[in-house]
């Protein structure tokens, strides 16, 4: 994102007329996502969110980016022509650098941790600021899953215990610098790859391994490819419930609290059937032959989280931010 583009979507808070409806009935909250209706997350906010504001509202979800252009939901709820989104950290980072702690590798330690960490004080800052320059609130942060490293090489070959082990290993990464710099930070050698490829490549040998959460290693069949799955938990992905602010100022202080408790509902539904879905995936990729295990995970966290410190990445974090977030996953 260009400096003047990022400027311009933080004046629109601004310079547009966000108009706060009074709802004397029924107020529509149209979700625009690029996920589709079979995502954990969506389901979730159908099923649970939708009926727990029924009485005061109207839940129109679009999927697939067909209401509004991926990466632009953010934008629209500022400028007061849409309700809702489901945003990521990375997205947020684009207009708020400081959001990208919650980018980084091993910040984050389990699906508890990010609740924990979205929950705590520390957070008021960085939320306060989304509502102030870009009209979002945020209300709730939904889990999406870990990534690990998949291997072709058999522990007989290979075992990863600690970074040394990845040494020489050509892993595939998406191909952004911050991707890239994770995979140098884990001890690999990233190797940026388009993800339509990545089967043939562990086919061939072109790469050794890839990283990704346990369902798409079971979507994309990477199974078939690889032997092992070392259980790093490098980043613990996440989005956030995004809510325009001028609605949400709209409603009273009941609905206000029915309907944050519905996006709490829906996260925590969404987040109990992702972990189980990983957990189940284990033992169905177990059964395909491959060896799964946890490393040294410890020893992985501060060497990546070193790494993150001595980086322009880390220019940005407010100071004692990350000791926070840490103290609160012991």
């Amino acid at each position: 994102m260009t400096h003047s583009f990022k400027t311009s979507a933080l004046a629109l808070i601004s310079t547009a007329i966000l108009a706060v409806p009074a709802f004397s009935d029924t107020v529509t909250l149209r979700l625009s996502t690029p996920a589709t209706d079979t995502d954990q997350r969506t389901i979730a906010l159908a099923e649970v969110f939708a009926p727990a504001v029924g009485a005061f509202a109207t839940y129109e979800p679009h999927y697939n980016s067909s209401l509004i252009a991926q990466g632009s939901e953010l934008e629209a709820i500022a400028s007061g022509d849409l309700e809702m989104s489901i945003t990521s950290a990375q997205e947020l980072a684009q207009f708020f650098p400081e959001f990208s702690i919650f980018t980084a590798g091993y910040v984050h330690q389990d699906a508890a941790h990010q609740v924990a960490v979205f929950d705590d004080a520390l957070m008021a800052p960085f939320k306060q600021k989304v509502e102030d320059e870009l009209g979002v609130k945020l209300l709730s942060v939904m889990y999406l899953g870990r990534r690990h490293v998949n291997l072709r090489q058999c522990p007989g070959e290979l075992t990863v215990r600690t970074p040394a082990d990845l040494a020489g290993v050509n892993l595939r990464m998406p191909g952004s610098e911050a991707w890239q710099f994770l995979g140098r930070a884990l001890g690999a050698n990233p190797t940026p790859m388009a993800f339509t490829e990545v089967y043939t490549a562990l086919q061939t040998g072109s790469v050794d391994g890839q990283d990704n959460p346990l369902p798409t290693v079971v979507d994309a069949k990477f199974y078939e490819v690889t032997c092992q799955i070392a259980l790093t938990s490098h980043l613990v992905d996440l989005n956030y419930i995004a809510f325009s602010k001028a609605v949400w100022d709209g409603l009273t202080a009941e609905q206000q609290a029915t309907l944050q408790h519905a996006a709490d509902a829906a996260a925590e539904s969404a987040r109990q059937a992702q972990l189980q879905k990983e957990n189940d995936l284990v033992a169905f990729l177990e059964e395909q032959g491959l060896n799964i295990y946890e490393p040294d995970v410890a020893s992985f966290r501060e060497a990546v989280q070193a790494a993150y410190l001595s980086s322009d990445f880390a220019a940005t974090w407010p100071e004692g931010v990350l000791d926070k977030v840490n103290a609160l996953g012991k």
